[in-house]
């Protein structure tokens, strides 16, 4: 029996939100933040919610901008890599 529309298309959005959640994590490590929450008080964001972040949770775009900003790349260099399929 065929998938739902919207079964399939929240298997898409979880994928999704699992590469943004790696990408971050990746980034922020290699700008040398071992630990997240190190990184989410000096960014001004909740360690609480940006460790949900990195875990795959929902989040706005705004507030990835923001992240993207203390880790000093843009939009465009953060999708160039990891989401080519």
């Amino acid at each position: 029996m065929p998938e739902k529309k919207e079964e399939s298309f929240a298997k898409i959005d979880q994928k999704l939100l699992g590469k943004i959640a790696a990408r971050l994590k990746k980034l922020r490590i290699d700008k040398g933040f071992t630990n997240y929450e190190h990184f989410a008080n000096e960014s001004g964001i909740s360690r609480t919610q940006y460790g949900k972040y990195e875990t795959g949770e929902n989040l706005k775009l705004l507030t990835l901008a923001k992240i993207l900003r203390h880790l000093d790349i843009s939009l465009k260099d953060f999708f160039a890599e990891g989401f080519e399929d």
